[in-house]
């Protein structure tokens, strides 16, 4: 047995070394406040400005475009809120974030009215559907750009100009997506989009907020006059430093980090299928961020796959890590047709860079005999 597999890229992920290193070196040498007029604050004011505008080339964007947020969950809620500070009507997908679909729950309370739109048996939204949802006060569509269970990537571009026809504005949350799939925000379109680094190789608590220029999103943290009075709060200076210095690292290596996470999961789901009776592959017929393969075990709990996968050393997920605990079965696999029990059958490998096809090839040898144990001792071998 190998040391631990670690699977689970798409709960979160190791920190890529640029990111570690200039972190650690702002955290020992440049403690400035960077709203400060003297030198460490000019320092420090310098290193965000360079964070600020490596994110914006890394999104093809303009680095006033930029703001700094803790991550995709706060994104969420600024887009949804702020571009509903006037009232209006949203338009959502029903395999959203949990950070999006419980944000327009607690809209509702406030007037705000939302749309689920359905999706297909792979999970994507179907054009017409939105264009159909699409009324004279929607302030806002708010489509992921690839859902975080089962890797589909959405019709964002589509739905961007089909709304902007009718001047509607369109935010995008893109968390799963920057890593994984080129995301340019003047080729898809949209006004706003959401990023948590912490998902391609940036530490926690970080998250990067796209606002096209011109867009009317009212604020949402009040207090100082930070990030062009747009949100409030000391800017977290060496967090900032190393989302910038990932996503940078990230753009020049992306063709080169699809392709390989590509084969590995292609491997992984060849195999499963190949050696493993009764599974199916959730959203596999659809074009899926490439590190993602969700599946279902039929007649076992995922958790109980989980648990032995676990005790073997491999670190995988039955799903979103934000509703880990959860007695309900995943929202994206009963939306896109799956019963209860195949649902809560499903556990999610998520591959990153530093995974290997010698890794693959171990959880390949670990699974089958796995997976038929637990369905010896379930009485449903």
């Amino acid at each position: 047995m190998m040391d631990r597999i670690y699977m689970d890229h798409g709960a979160t992920s190791p920190m890529l070394p640029e990111a570690l290193d200039i972190m650690t070196g702002i955290l020992r040498n440049a403690y400035g406040n960077p709203s400060s007029i003297h030198g460490t604050g000019r320092q420090a004011r310098k290193i965000v400005e360079e964070a600020r505008r490596q994110a914006a080339k890394a999104l093809n964007a303009l680095p006033e475009e930029i703001f700094f947020t803790s991550g995709g969950t706060e994104g969420d809620n600024w887009a949804l809120r702020g571009m509903t500070a006037r009232g209006g009507h949203v338009i959502t997908s029903s395999v959203e974030h949990h950070a999006v679909l419980h944000t327009c729950a607690a809209l509702e309370k406030h007037g705000i009215v939302s749309t689920f739109l359905p999706v297909d048996e792979n999970g994507r939204v179907r054009l017409e559907d939105a264009e159909r949802a699409m009324r004279e006060n929607t302030c806002l569509v708010s489509l992921m750009l690839a859902n975080n269970e089962i890797g589909t990537i959405e019709p964002v571009k589509e739905v961007c100009a089909s709304a902007h026809a009718r001047g509607i504005p369109v935010h995008t949350d893109a968390v799963q997506a920057f890593g994984g799939i080129p995301v340019d925000v003047q080729e898809l379109g949209v006004d706003i989009l959401s990023l948590s680094a912490h998902k391609f190789g940036g530490p926690k608590g970080i998250g990067i907020m796209y606002v096209r220029k011109g867009t009317r999103l009212e604020r949402y943290m009040t207090g100082g006059e930070q990030e062009r009075r747009m949100r409030a709060g000391t800017e977290n200076v060496a967090s900032i430093a190393a989302a910038g210095a990932a996503m940078e690292a990230v753009s020049r290596s992306l063709p080169e980090r699809i392709a390989k996470i590509r084969q590995m999961r292609d491997r992984l789901e060849e195999g499963i299928v190949r050696e493993i009776p009764d599974v199916l592959i959730n959203g596999g017929e659809a074009q899926r961020i490439p590190g993602c393969l969700n599946v279902s075990f039929l007649g076992l709990e995922g958790e109980a796959v989980l648990l032995r996968l676990d005790l073997a050393g491999i670190a995988a997920s039955s799903g979103s890590a934000c509703t880990a605990g959860s007695l309900d079965p995943s929202h994206v696999l009963m939306a896109i047709g799956r019963t209860r029990a195949q649902a809560q059958a499903s556990v999610r490998f998520t591959l990153g860079v530093e995974n290997s096809m010698a890794e693959v090839d171990e959880v390949l040898e670990v699974l089958p005999p796995l997976v038929a144990d637990l369905r010896r001792l379930s009485g449903r071998a």
